[in-house]
């Protein structure tokens, strides 16, 4: 192309212009391709840079077949092509409702204004299978999109084989972008600075390892300069240091040592084996001191060094997003706080520049009197009967075939014999000899092809002449038709159980296998009736049809349908029938025996009213012309006026615009007969331009400028205005020019300044012949409007519709109205009806309408046309990505108000780029054009909306289908941020002026309690005759576990203290208290002759869930080392979770691995070796085929405050924490759990849970040998083979305490919710289960628990038997619910307060209101308090603070390999800041509050709860408010049925939403507005982004829970594979 050079916004303003006309010329195609690029080439010859061609760059010249890596060809020379695979279609996709050439203009003027900005929106992301549309698919390079927004010519060059040189300066390379997203973000740090000394950042071009080493520092400094440039001289000290201490931690940057496991890039696409990951080697929990929006601007909200790649695509479109929400909103959010429980939805301030209507109040508009004509008939059919009787000859009606050739004649005699017939088989012979199925007043639907007018006519007069009611509806084709059902409705409203039809018709409906007639939806049952005439009886001689004289009965229904997609039947009285062809005579002067051509629909409107009723009426030959035959030959219409020397035509301007689009076809065509050309659609403000045009071209043929006739109607007022046709030679009517802006305050202003916004209108004539005309205001009471005001136009007349048909309620509201003056007073007795148009009377009483009420959108309480904003979009060159004429704009209600969006069908052969650029231009022309901001702009592939009968688009069910996400696009963007402008104002935190000392008195003032709780002593036994019988060991003589166990085995060998099941619920092995005392012995002897171990040395156990790990345990103890417990590898899944535990032996200095053959196998095999350095491993020991041989002695600890072991474990935010447990804080957990639960040696208990960590741990391991009671165990991966086991094991044997994990919960959900019937029949009874306590360190699955309580019912499960635990890193039991004490209590408290840190109770129910259950009872000893995290002092019982925790079994503090004081007094030895200052308490890192019940605890008290909400680390604090994400999560699987599972997390102040997509890639993108709707919903918070990716992507550890900040680091580093990412503008 010879622009490739030229900056088109560049050049001179006459030069654009003459280009923009020569764009038009060959759009309109009145220049050819090579004219065009001639004149083209010549305009622009001056302007050309010439650029030296590039040296050479090592390209490999492209293999011919691979047309993705060839840089797309610029747009112009694409769009000649498909301009060539375009030439031959038809004219009939192109709609041009709203073409005008001085709105063009408009847009483009509007659009180049914004071009000056250089907008730059970020694309979306698609996975290459998503693109079900684009053949070219060019995929943009991953950034240098949307660098510059060129109208012409897109010149983006796609750098993928080789970088070319960059034409336009500002379009950056890759690189520059990446360096200055680094720079600008705050992602750099010692991390990264440590990367750059020795290697430079990768080039987009270069394929990127899928693993990097991602390993961060374990200790880095805590307040980090936040913007560093890449290189800083001052480094290389720093990073020193840094490589020092990984020196120590034995974790060297070696060539092999592993990066940490990376879960997303092999997740299998079923969740695969669950797996802790921590996200980096940083080994204690952050300090919870730093307030959480301080961390906000960091780039990654912890605090801890983000592992983002520097070429992250991902980061570097959200950052072009961020760029672009910075331009300032309009209207700008108020940023002030009320502190008001209940939040306000912000309301714009009224503008004091609107524009008020000054006028005076209207008068009511008469029209000229109804003339009484003397041979005007009693009744339609009586008109009808005079021409059969006296002009049988004459034609009535001509069809055309498909070609548009004349089908047949129906002359007047011919359709009065054949109606009398049928009225007479109607009446008399559908039944049998006796019974008459039909009676006069009946309904009956006629149901005939728009291709068979002949057939309808007839039925159509037959039913008048039978006195029965017509309900002309369309041709059903297929169950799932557009607003099928609503016909369904319509039927049944109008009591209708009997259709006519014809053979040919018939044979077409879609039938059952059978061969009956399809049941449609929503319809009821019908009885079908062929209407040809040789299954007509001739009636006997004596037999006349009934012609009455035309009363107020119905004389036929025409159904229409509402902006809410229901088909109403509007009844047309026979008097109103009359009165209307009467009126209608009038006004266009019809003369006996005129010929008319009708492109119309003849079933309903304008088409049924002068081409089958008035028609008749005055003797005239009707032409029809059906649909069919207009997409076949668009000229057909026009050759009939021709040949038939027409008086009238009855077109659209559809009809219009298509002939002049096949004008050039004919030329000896004459249009000099017509004196009228009605325009149906006349009173669309957007039919002006095609109604100049038509007049333009076919001038010449004859046409006068002042037979076009616009007209306005609707079903219920029928036919409103229409314009006269004028004396020849008389000047035109003259054209309103109204402001747009005006009329969205609904008023009428000339438009003078801004001609970009200006609307013009054509008046749609004069008000019909005796009918009385208003005009009021749309909503509320009808109250008349001002002069200047645009209202809705009512009409009074006789010839009007009277009802809709058996629906008195809407009929009052729209057939009875009463105008009011300003005052509320009725003007008078006589109801109008509306006519659902709005519009105006201008000067000489001219009727102008600008648009429908169903067509209008509220925004923010301004009034939009739907049309209107049509008609923009189509002005942005629509031409190369979305069909003209398929295009919807509606409105849905989100977030109190209603929000635009614009669905269009997208091109087959348009590019992504293509489309998103069109999306983007659509945008900022509606806004500047409009000033509303679009929430949603979707494209959906060619031919998937759903269509009306005559090929417009059904609105409705658009809207339907985008609202239950059933719309399947192929491009969606989302703008929330720029139109959502009503959000709650957002709050600022109270300043901390205030002591918390005066918060507390004032909570004390107001009555509310310091939230506190405590459960019950933990006493000591003295009696040693109860200790004997009880078969307790004495607490007194024995601290330590080791001793208990040792105890046992003497005192009670042969007690079984464990039995292990396998899948099939059999015994594996059993431990008594001496075989376990013993294989404890043989461990100890092992380690320390085998492992040479020192006391106090830390050996790490690896073993499978099972009794081996509970000797190795004791064996640990007994030969004096600290036993950590670490979850083995999974064997086939290595790479991700071998490296965890390799970073827990090095993080905790272990000197041996303790183990099973099997697993030390797996430690030294090559599959290993891929993932970690197995050359380095501590001392393996195998502990299955030990020796027998005893320890010199048992170890006993000096001091029960000496370790007894290490519990490591990964939380949600990928922190690897490892917290010491003492001696003492054992047998005092141990003691306390005894208490709580009642276990004795007599009682037996079932564990389904992970033994890793936590309570899992303490309950496989330790309470037994405490307690004496039997366990018995079920490793939670044996229900992946055997689903029943854990159930059928409680009902076997006869379990009454069991303890299980959320994972195994649902997996019983899930997998046996169905079959409980099946677990009967096996004889699974769960009566005897007294408590199921899941064990967890998170706010309580409520959903979960319920359900499971519901599902299991069926099998004996008591509702009162599932509660929960509540455990943390700091305190691993805090809460447990025991045997004993009430039930635990849910409670329903206020969201919105819970976004304020406030407790507000509220009822089940209510709007806004989340159910939250007790975590189960405060365990014996522990005491818990609410805690203001920032100040530390006490809260109240209404306020959510942070769970502190008192207990002698709290942990000792981190493990860690140089302590981090201030970390440790932090989290486990803190004090209030006032109240009582000497307590230590220990901070657990959840947030939760206490209520007081008025259920009674053992003691007789009433019983405090604790309520956790989440943990502190994860909360989101957005707009001033604290958001857990668990609540975000919960509603946005609610938003639609492919959803499995989804994590929110946020990126520099952007909530970005990661949904796991369980249906067909082809519903990800209708995911992306229903999770925006929803979030706005209900938790007033706009998304950022949205990410659809497959099922298993998002990491959960082995506890159940969503490893939400390992997603975000994934996401980041752009290893997710997502299927789509939208980002929402």
């Amino acid at each position: 192309m010879a622009d490739r050079g030229v900056d088109l916004s560049a050049l001179p303003k006459e030069v654009r212009d003459q280009l923009a006309e020569l764009d038009l010329e060959l759009s309109e195609g009145d220049i050819t391709q090579k004219g065009y690029e001639k004149k083209r080439a010549k305009l622009l010859a001056p302007y050309i840079i010439h650029t030296p061609p590039p040296p050479p760059q090592n390209v490999q010249p492209p293999a011919p077949s691979s047309s993705s890596h060839a840089p797309p060809p610029s747009s112009s020379s694409r769009y000649r092509e498909r301009r060539a695979r375009r030439t031959h279609r038809s004219g009939g996709t192109r709609d041009d409702r709203y073409r005008s050439d001085i709105h063009t203009e408009a847009v483009q003027a509007a659009l180049a204004k914004h071009k000056e900005e250089k907008m730059a929106l970020p694309m979306p992301t698609k996975r290459r299978s998503t693109y079900v549309q684009s053949p070219i698919e060019t995929r943009t390079p991953p950034d240098s999109s949307s660098g510059s927004e060129d109208e012409t010519a897109v010149r983006r060059q796609s750098s993928v084989v080789a970088p070319q040189p960059q034409v336009n300066p500002n379009l950056q390379s890759p690189e520059s972008w990446v360096n200055h997203i680094v720079q600008g973000s705050s992602t750099s740090s010692s991390a990264s600075s440590t990367l750059s000394q020795e290697a430079k950042p990768q080039t987009q071009s270069q394929p990127q390892p899928q693993y990097k080493p991602q390993y961060q520092p374990l200790y880095k400094p805590h307040h980090q300069p936040q913007h560093q440039p890449q290189h800083q001289p001052h480094e290389q000290p720093r990073t020193a240091a840094v490589t020092d201490m990984l020196a120590h931690s034995r974790i060297a940057h070696s060539e092999n040592s592993a990066p940490p496991p990376d879960v997303t890039a092999v997740a299998p696409p079923a969740r695969g084996p669950r797996v802790d990951l921590p996200s980096n080697a940083v080994v204690r929990g952050m300090s919870r001191g730093q307030s959480r929006s301080s961390m906000m601007e960091t780039a990654d909200g912890r605090g801890n060094i983000q592992r983002v790649p520097v070429s992250s695509r991902v980061s570097t479109k959200i950052q072009q997003l961020l760029n672009t929400l910075k331009r300032p909103k309009r209207p700008p959010l108020s940023d002030f706080f009320t502190d008001d429980a209940e939040e306000i939805v912000e309301v714009p301030q009224p503008d004091p520049n609107t524009p008020k209507p000054e006028g005076r109040q209207i008068i009511p508009v008469k029209g000229e009197p109804l003339g009484v004509v003397s041979n005007w008939p009693p009744a339609l059919q009586a008109a009808l009967a005079r021409w059969g009787a006296t002009q049988g000859k004459s034609p009535a009606l001509t069809a055309l075939d498909i070609t548009g050739k004349p089908l047949y004649t129906l002359t007047y005699g011919k359709l009065w014999s054949r109606s009398v017939k049928l009225a007479y088989t109607l009446l008399n012979k559908l039944g049998t000899k006796n019974e008459q199925i039909l009676k006069p007043g009946d309904r009956v639907a006629l149901v005939y092809p728009n291709s068979d007018p002949g057939m309808f006519w007839v039925a159509f007069y037959g039913c008048l002449l039978a006195e029965v009611i017509p309900v002309p509806i369309e041709v059903p084709l297929s169950r799932k038709d557009a607003g099928i059902s609503q016909v369904g409705f319509l039927l049944g409203s109008c009591g209708v159980g009997l259709a006519l039809t014809s053979e040919i018709c018939l044979k077409g409906l879609p039938k059952t296998p059978t061969g009956e007639i399809l049941q449609f939806k929503g319809w009821p049952r019908m009885k079908w009736v062929i209407t040809d005439s040789k299954y007509l009886t001739k009636p006997s001689k004596d037999w006349q049809p009934h012609i009455p004289t035309a009363n107020t009965d119905p004389a036929y229904i025409e159904y229409k349908a509402n902006k809410e997609g229901t088909v109403v039947g509007v009844a047309v009285s026979k008097v109103a029938m009359l009165t209307h062809c009467q009126s209608l005579t009038q006004a266009c002067n019809y003369c006996e025996g005129e010929t008319l051509v009708n492109v119309l629909d003849f079933k309903k409107d304008m088409g049924l009213w002068h081409g089958v009723l008035t028609a008749v009426m005055n003797r005239i030959h009707t032409i029809s012309v059906p649909y069919a035959v207009m997409k076949a030959c668009p000229l057909s219409w026009v050759q009939r006026v021709h040949i038939h020397k027409a008086r009238v035509a009855l077109v659209k301007c559809r009809d219009l615009h298509w002939a002049m689009m096949a004008h050039r076809e004919q030329r000896d065509i004459s249009l000099a007969s017509l004196r009228m050309l009605i325009v149906a659609d006349g009173a669309n403000p957007w039919s002006v331009s095609s109604c100049d045009a038509f007049l333009n071209k076919f001038q010449s043929h004859g046409l006068k400028p002042e037979v076009i006739c616009p007209c306005a109607t609707s079903p219920e007022a029928m036919t409103v205005a229409i314009r006269r046709s004028g004396v020849p030679g008389a000047p035109l009517p003259a054209r309103a020019i109204l402001s747009m802006g005006g009329l969205s305050h609904g008023v009428i202003r000339v438009n003078t300044e801004d001609k970009n916004s200006a609307l013009t209108v054509q008046d749609v004539g004069h008000v019909m012949p005796g009918a009385l005309m208003c005009i009021v205001k749309p909503d509320g009471p009808p109250q008349l409007c001002k002069t200047d005001e645009i209202g809705e136009i009512i009409i009074n007349s006789r010839a009007g519709g009277n009802m809709y048909y058996g629906l008195p309620g809407l009929t009052k509201n729209t057939f009875e109205v009463i105008p009011v003056n300003a005052n509320g007073v009725p003007i008078g007795e006589i109801p109008f009806v509306r006519s659902g148009l709005l519009g105006f009377v201008g000067p000489g009483s001219l009727i102008f309408v600008v648009g429908k009420i169903e067509g209008l959108l509220m925004v923010s309480g301004r009034r939009h046309n739907a049309d209107d904003l049509v008609a923009t979009a189509l002005a942005v060159e629509p031409v190369k990505t979305v069909y003209r004429g398929r295009i919807a704009v509606f409105s849905v209600t989100v977030f109190y108000d209603e929000r635009v969006v614009i669905v269009a069908e997208q091109r087959p052969d348009a590019s992504e780029e293509d489309s998103f650029q069109w999306m983007s231009r659509v945008l900022q022309a509606i806004d500047s054009i409009h000033q509303v901001g679009l929430y949603c702009l979707a494209l959906v592939p060619a031919n998937t909306l759903p269509k009306t009968p005559l090929g417009g688009i059904h609105i409705s069910d658009t809207k339907q289908f985008f609202l239950e996400g059933n719309l399947h696009p192929c491009n969606i963007l989302m703008c929330p941020h720029t139109c959502v402008t009503n959000l709650p104002k957002p709050r600022q935190k109270q300043p901390v002026g205030v002591g918390p000392a005066s918060v507390m008195v004032g909570n004390l003032v107001a009555g509310k309690r310091i939230a506190q709780a405590a459960g019950r002593d933990l006493g000591l036994i003295e009696d040693q005759d109860l200790v004997r019988k009880l078969c307790m060991w004495p607490t007194v003589m024995h601290q330590y576990l080791t001793e208990a166990l040792q105890w046992r085995a003497q005192t009670d060998p042969d007690h079984v203290l464990y039995i292990l099941l396998n899948a099939k619920g059999v015994t594996v092995g059993t431990a008594t208290c001496v075989q376990l005392h013993k294989r404890a012995e043989k461990i100890a002897a092992a380690l320390t002759e085998k492992g040479s171990i020192n006391t106090g040395e830390n050996v790490v156990l690896l073993y499978p869930p099972g009794i081996d790990l509970i000797a190795a345990f004791y064996g640990c103890l007994y030969a004096g080392c600290v036993p950590v417990n670490v979850r083995p590898p999974h064997p086939q899944n290595l790479a991700a979770t071998l490296p965890t535990v390799r970073m827990i032996i090095d993080v905790s200095k272990a000197a041996c691995i303790l183990t099973t053959q099997n697993l030390m196998r797996t430690l030294r095999s090559k599959e290993a070796a891929a993932s970690v350095n197995v050359k380095t491993w501590p001392t393996i020991i195998d502990t299955d085929d030990l020796p027998r041989r005893r320890p010199p002695q048992i170890y006993k600890p000096p001091t029960a405050e000496m370790i007894a072991y290490l519990d490591f474990s990964v939380s949600t935010t990928g922190m690897l924490t490892g917290v010491k447990i003492s001696h003492a804080a054992v047998s005092a957990l141990c003691r306390s759990i005894k208490l709580q639960c009642e276990l004795y040696s007599s009682r037996q208990i079932a564990i389904c849970l992970d033994p890793y960590c936590g309570l899992g741990f303490v309950l496989w391991c330790l309470a037994s040998v405490y307690s004496g009671h039997q366990s018995i165990l079920i490793p939670p991966f044996e229900l992946e083979t055997s689903l029943s086991l854990w159930l059928s094991t409680l009902s076997q044997y006869r379990i009454r305490d069991t303890f299980c994990s959320y994972s195994v919960m649902e997996l019983c959900t899930k997998g046996l919710g169905t079959q409980t019937d099946l677990l009967k029949a096996r004889g699974v009874n769960l009566s005897c289960v007294r408590s199921c306590v899941v064990i967890a360190e998170e706010r309580p699955r409520l959903a979960l628990t319920h359900s499971f309580s519901k599902l299991f019912k069926d099998v004996g499960l008591s509702s009162r038997a599932v509660s929960t635990a509540f455990g943390s890193r700091v305190n691993l039991a805090i809460c447990l619910q025991g045997t004993t004490g009430p039930d635990p209590c849910t409670v329903y408290v206020d969201m919105k307060s819970l976004r304020h840190d406030r407790v507000r109770l509220v009822e089940r129910g209510a709007p806004q209101s989340l159910p939250l259950m007790e975590s189960g009872k405060i365990l014996p000893g522990v005491r818990v308090i609410i805690v203001n995290p920032e100040t530390r002092g006490p809260l109240g019982d209404s306020h959510l603070g942070e769970i502190w925790v008192n207990s002698p079994h709290s942990a000792s503090g981190y493990y860690t390999i140089y302590g981090e004081e201030s970390l440790q007094a932090d989290h486990f030895n803190t004090k209030l800041s006032f109240g009582d200052p000497h307590t230590l308490w220990a901070r657990t890192g959840y947030l939760g509050f206490v209520k007081r019940t008025e259920l009674l605890d053992a003691s007789g008290d009433r019983h405090d709860a604790l309520f956790v909400v989440g943990s502190l680390d994860e909360t989101l604090e957005l707009r001033g408010l604290r958001y857990h994400p668990i609540d975000i999560e919960t509603s946005v699987s609610r938003a639609h049925r492919s959803i499995a599972e989804s994590a929110v997390f946020t990126w520099t102040n952007l909530l970005v939403v990661v949904s796991e997509l369980c249906g067909s890639e082809q519903d990800a993108l209708d995911l992306v507005p229903l999770i925006t709707n929803v979030v706005l919903e209900e938790h007033h918070l706009i998304v950022g982004v949205v990410v659809i990716v497959d099922p298993g992507v998002i990491p959960i550890n082995s506890r159940g829970e969503k490893q939400r900040m390992h997603l975000r680091d994934s996401f980041l580093a752009d290893q997710l594979d997502p299927i789509y990412v939208a980002y929402n503008m």
